[in-house]
């Protein structure tokens, strides 16, 4: 235990490489999407999440949004607990048999003018968990999809995009977000 100890002391801590994007690129994105969201809707854009079922890697990835680097926060954009409160329902995952119901709900209860976003491959088609016994499909089968995210996971920098995509309109009904 004692040699444990001092060899932490001494060795660098193991941590992982920063993204690629420069810091540039991600101040761009997110003031670009300030704009359009302050444009289309006179106000910042709020996200409410919800998981239908997925693995959690798409999961990690957007609550990156969040973190030191991309904080999208200082730009006006938060994600919320209420989806009577958003402007898009952020969607991950395969839609299950038990969050059938609670995604429609879920839907309805998202005031309008509202957007679905379909995050990852799962959200497409149910990815490698289409055909299970406990899978509806993906996310269009249950409600209508507004724009896909495709990755497995999307990276952040591919999210941002996509939700730029989303407010300037350019990929219109059930498009597909090009990192």
């Amino acid at each position: 235990m004692r040699k444990l100890l001092f060899e932490s002391l001494i060795r660098p801590p193991l941590t992982e490489r920063p993204p690629q994007a420069s810091n540039a690129a991600v101040d761009e994105l997110a003031r670009a999407l300030d704009g359009l969201a302050r444009k289309r809707l006179g106000r910042s854009l709020s996200i409410r999440a919800v998981d239908a079922g997925s693995c959690n890697g798409c999961e990690l990835e957007m609550h990156a949004l969040n973190n030191a680097f991309y904080d999208i926060e200082r730009f006006g954009f938060r994600f919320v607990a209420s989806p009577r409160h958003a402007d898009v329902l952020l969607v991950t995952g395969p839609v299950t048999k038990n969050m059938r119901e609670a995604l429609k709900r879920t839907f309805d209860a998202t005031p309008n003018p509202k957007w679905v976003v379909a995050l990852g491959g799962c959200a497409k088609d149910g990815g490698c968990f289409a055909g299970s016994y406990a899978v509806v499909g993906g996310v269009s089968d249950v409600v209508p999809v507004d724009l896909h995210i495709p990755g497995c996971p999307p990276p952040p920098i591919d999210i941002l995009k996509g939700l730029i995509a989303l407010l300037d309109g350019a990929n219109g009904k059930a498009g597909t977000a090009k990192g």
